[in-house]
Formats: C-alpha cells, sequence, structure tokens
C-alpha cells in the first residue's frame, strides 16, 4: 500500500544529499531508481560547482532552517571529511533532522553493517553472519522440534543399530569426538560408531594413504571400518545420535558440518575459518550435492555460500533435499 501511495507522490520524506561528489551522485541515482522509497531528492549541498547543488556547507544551518527537510544523507569521504562531517551531525542535531550516514568507512566485500546504541554510545557492527535474533530464533525452535520428533520416531531403529554394533564387534555403541562448533568451540560430537575401538591411535599409520584434498582424511577402503559401519555410512544411519547434539545446542539440523580438531590444526586459509561464524549442523549444501565427492576448498565455499545467502526457506529447501540424498547414497564413505 506504501508503494503504491509513494508511487504516486505522497508520504514523501525530502531529503538532501551532503556531497556532491561520486558517491553522492552514486546515492543519487539509487533514490531516482527507487521511487517506490518515497524519498524525494531536494539536492545536494556541497562547495563543488556542479548541477544540483543548492548551496554551500557554510550554509547548512540556514537551508535546513529555511526549507521543509526530512532526512539529510551525508556522503562524504570520512578520511577527508571527517571535521566536516562532524559539525554537518551536529546541526542536523540541534534543528532536529533525521541523519543518515551513506559513506563506505571500510572497504570490505561482505560485511553488512548495522547502527546500534550501547548505552548512549552509537556502535557500527560490522557482520557477515545472519544477525536476524527472531529468524534465529525460529531456527532454534524448529531445531528442537524436529531432532525430538526425529528422535522418537527413529528410536526403534537406533534400538536395533545399537544391538547390530554391540553383537557384530567389541567395543562401546557410540562413538564421540571432539569437534569445531560456533566460533571454534569444542563440543562432543555423537555418532554411532562404524570403526574398530582403535581407530584414531591407527590413523596416524593410514595418513600416507589419505585420499582427500585439503586438511581433511578421507579412504575409501579404510581397513578400521567394520562390515556393519559400512552399511551405516552409506545409509548415513551412523549420524542418528547427533540429534542429541541439536537438542543439546551444539548443532543445528541445518549448518556447516563441524570438523574434528585434527582437520582444523591443518587449516592452511585463513578464509576458512569463516564457516565458524554460524552453528554447524547435520547436513548442508555440501551434503546434498556431492558429500565426500566435494573438494575441500569447494566444500568451504559451499558453506560460505550457505552463510551468506541464509535464510528459513534456504534450511527448508536443504532439508528436503537431503532426503533423496541420503537415500542414494551419493558420495558417502
Amino acid at each position: 500500500m506504501l508503494r503504491r501511495v509513494r508511487l504516486r507522490g505522497r508520504n514523501l520524506h525530502h531529503v538532501i544529499i551532503v556531497g556532491a561528489g561520486p558517491q553522492g551522485q552514486r546515492l543519487a541515482e539509487i533514490l531516482n531508481h527507487h521511487p517506490e522509497l518515497g524519498l524525494n531528492l531536494l539536492g545536494f549541498i556541497d562547495d563543488l560547482k556542479v548541477p544540483g547543488v543548492i548551496g554551500p556547507l557554510e550554509e547548512l544551518a540556514q537551508i535546513l532552517a529555511d526549507n521543509v527537510v526530512d532526512e539529510l544523507m551525508i556522503a562524504l569521504p570520512v578520511k577527508d571529511f571527517y571535521p566536516q562531517i562532524n559539525e554537518i551531525a551536529r546541526i542536523a542535531e540541534e534543528q532536529g533532522v533525521v541523519v543518515r550516514f551513506c559513506s563506505e568507512l571500510f572497504n570490505l566485500r561482505r560485511a553488512r553493517v548495522r547502527g546500534e546504541q550501547l548505552d548512549d554510545l552509537p556502535v557500527f557492527t560490522l557482520y557477515t553472519a545472519p544477525l536476524s535474533a527472531w529468524r534465529g530464533d525460529c531456527k532454534r525452535v524448529i531445531d528442537v522440534v524436529g531432532a525430538a520428533a526425529l528422535l522418537i520416531v527413529c528410536s526403534p531403529l537406533m534400538l536395533l543399530v545399537a544391538l547390530l554394533i554391540k553383537l557384530t564387534s567389541p567395543g562401546p555403541v557410540l562413538f564421540v569426538q571432539e569437534r569445531l562448533g560456533l566460533n571454534k568451540q569444542r563440543f562432543p560430537m555423537f555418532k554411532f560408531r562404524t570403526m574398530v575401538v582403535d581407530a584414531e591411535r591407527r590413523q596416524k599409520e593410514l595418513e600416507a594413504l589419505n585420499e582427500a584434498e585439503g586438511p581433511v582424511f578421507k579412504l575409501k577402503d579404510d581397513p578400521r571400518i567394520t562390515p556393519v559401519g559400512r552399511w551405516l555410512r552409506k545409509t548415513s544411519l551412523d549420524e542418528l545420535p547427533q540429534f542429541f547434539n541439536v537438542l543439546r545446542g551444539e548443532l543445528s539440523l541445518v549448518g556447516p558440518r563441524p570438523l574434528p580438531v585434527r582437520d582444523f590444526e591443518r587449516f592452511n586459509e585463513y578464509w576458512f575459518n569463516r564457516r565458524f561464524s554460524v552453528k554447524p549442523g547435520i547436513t548442508c549444501i555440501w551434503q546434498v550435492s556431492g558429500r565426500s565427492e566435494t573438494s575441500f576448498d569447494q566444500w568451504i565455499r559451499q558453506d560460505l555460500e550457505y552463510i551468506d545467502k541464509w535464510s528459513l526457506a534456504l534450511d527448508l529447501k536443504i532439508l528436503v533435499k537431503t532426503i533423496p540424498a541420503v537415500l542414494r547414497g551419493t558420495g558417502a564413505m
């Protein structure tokens, strides 16, 4: 409704841009291309002699006093105009005019900026991972309800799997391994045991046979895997105990897969670490697009793609795609 009203020239906010340079011109172009925003550009204030300038910086206070101005948009480079920007903000504050600061403070490619108030201190927050509180809460509710429901439905199957493991190989039913979660916090991740008891100790002997690129360890014909374990991995049934990690808040249903400490310690690129800016999950883009057949670099890029594009709808799409991927057993090791 507001879009339609504004397109008819009603309910407009009258705006002046301070700065007629490249940044100001770009901002004016954006406003002109989006009339549905209802921002009516009155002109520029700048010492430059270019079309659209309605006065110099020294006359700002008088211009605000003599005109109907709802918002002032500052489009000046901070490095060169900090004293002037400080004075412009003071003048606008004095006359009760809303100020928007439209300057690229930092030359960053992915980070988004959010202005906040910490007591009486204004704070700019730069972030790449989603910060939406209500969507994060919704995701957590979906995680808890979904994990609880799946544990109830799958409990007979989980009992059967536990019994098969116990009857076919010595050792505990569950394999507990330290993994890295949100912001690299360590937590114990639960899986049904698919290998012999001393598998982690024996891995050092097999490092030279590693078939995976990058810091991860993968061996298609790994001699440590038990016969039942191979079937569990193929069907992904070994992952079922991770629903307990979801209930504990260490995992989400959807998110980058949590890595073992051993793999993290072999990272050779700092940009890999951005995957730790969100809570890890049981399934993600990597899980539905090749799994173990995906190279490590592509795996990380898919994790970052998920972080950059995250939404509840994307989570639902990945969950739906996970079902046929698991049934096919594509790329599982």
